[in-house]
Formats: C-alpha cells, structure tokens, sequence
C-alpha cells in the first residue's frame, strides 16, 4: 500500500537537501556547527545539573549518556563511509562534542 505524496511529506523529505545547499557557504556551515555545538553543550550542562539535583537517578543518568554517545560514534562510522558531503558527519560530531563538554564541566563543578 502506498500512502499519498503529501506537500508536508516532500518538504521533510528535501528537508537535508535544502539544508546541504544552505550550508554551502562557509560562514554558514561553521555558523551552523557552532549552534549545534552550544546546543549540545547546554543539554549536557542542563542533563548534568538535573541529575545532580534529583540524586536518585545517578547511575541511569550515566548510562544513557554512555548510550548515546556510543551510539554517535557508530552513527558516526556508518555516515562517513556512505556519506558524500560532510556536513552530517560533523553536525554528528559537533553535538558529542559539545554534549561530552558539557557533562565534563559539570564533572569537574563537583570536584
């Protein structure tokens, strides 16, 4: 069964296109790794501070920042070797960057 072809549909689905050809420009291609960097960083401060706070889901809380960076990095793998243009790869790499940052500066706030 094959489900109709709607404007929504085919707007997400050049969603990335769209995204590659806006991000042909290197100011904004850094532009845009910049804003998925701090972004990541502020969710890894925020996950950081919340699990702190709560003190009760410490261990589950590592573990799924433990998950999620695994999975980045074998997300990562399979981007680069079917990958032609790079910008996925390194918006990948960007948010475990920043993610894996912020955890780190709240690890070190603790000390």
């Amino acid at each position: 069964m094959r489900y109709q072809q709607t404007r929504f549909q085919i707007t997400i689905a050049e969603a990335g296109s769209r995204l590659q050809r806006w991000s042909s420009n290197p100011w904004r291609r850094l532009s845009l790794l910049l804003v998925v960097l701090l972004i990541s960083f502020v969710i890894g401060v925020g996950l950081g501070t919340i699990t702190g706070a709560l003190d009760q889901m410490d261990f589950i809380a590592a573990m799924v920042c433990v998950v999620v960076l695994e999975v980045s990095v074998r997300t990562r793998r399979a981007l680069r070797e079917g990958a032609s243009d790079r910008l996925l790869v390194q918006l990948v790499d960007m948010a475990r960057i920043g993610l894996l940052y912020g955890l780190l500066l709240e690890g070190f706030k603790l000390l």
